[in-house]
């Protein structure tokens, strides 16, 4: 089992007692204990996404890789490539279609930033160390543009349909706007606030709590403008 810290359980209090949990990016940065070449090269591997083809909204304005793993104790191990899914109860917009996205590199798994990541996740989600884990990472570019404006989450203020979320800005690249909203299960909002330098993170119990993004838009209109984020989820796998 991942040996917790302080912080760590200062974490799970938050979850417990608020159904979410902020991190800014200097303490997560410290937390993850990597250095700036590690980080950059992390960075760097969200140049190289596929488009999502299942847009259902008709926008090509996100790009992604995915990956998924069971944990246990842990330890991740990766699964064969498989699609991501999401019932409509979930995913209103594009859920109850198997969809495929092309596979996270291997080398960006196993950077000593995801993987610091992974065990962060593991010691914040799994008190005990005793369950079994679907867990799912997702690396996303939302990219904005005058004819295609940018939706990190176009389905609206959801649920992912797991047990526990966990989010990271990676790069915000000329964009304004891109505000996180948490709401309670019935639409009722909780707060908001940006994701706005690299590290920035939030963690989620899904049950209790509902997440979205707002719109991005380019502030220098013509210059390439994106937001990175990865997302880990845990779905209890027993």
């Amino acid at each position: 089992m991942h040996q917790l810290t302080s912080d760590t359980r200062d974490l799970q209090e938050e979850l417990t007692s608020c159904g979410f949990a902020r991190v800014a990016g200097p303490e997560m940065l410290a937390r993850l204990n990597v250095g700036d070449v590690a980080w950059n090269s992390f960075a760097r591997s969200w140049d190289d996404l596929g488009p999502d083809l299942y847009m259902a909204d008709g926008g090509r304005y996100r790009r992604r890789r995915h990956a998924a793993f069971e944990a246990r104790q842990g330890h991740f191990t990766r699964k064969p490539h498989q699609p991501h899914f999401q019932s409509r109860d979930y995913n209103p917009l594009n859920g109850d279609v198997q969809r495929w996205f092309d596979p996270v590199h291997q080398d960006t798994i196993d950077s000593p930033v995801m993987q610091a990541i992974l065990a962060f996740c593991a010691a914040a989600f799994d008190q005990a160390g005793s369950k079994r884990w679907h867990v799912e990472m997702h690396q996303f570019r939302i990219e904005t543009c005058e004819d295609d404006v940018g939706r990190p989450t176009p389905e609206g203020l959801h649920r992912d349909g797991v047990d526990w979320v966990f989010v990271m800005l990676i790069e915000r690249r000329n964009v304004s706007e891109g505000v996180t909203r948490i709401g309670a299960p019935d639409g009722t909002p909780l707060g908001e606030f940006t994701l706005a330098v690299p590290g920035d993170s939030v963690l989620i119990d899904d049950h209790r709590i509902l997440h979205g993004v707002t719109e991005i838009h380019a502030v220098e209109p013509g210059s390439p403008a994106w937001r990175d984020a990865l997302v880990v989820t845990f779905a209890d796998n027993d």
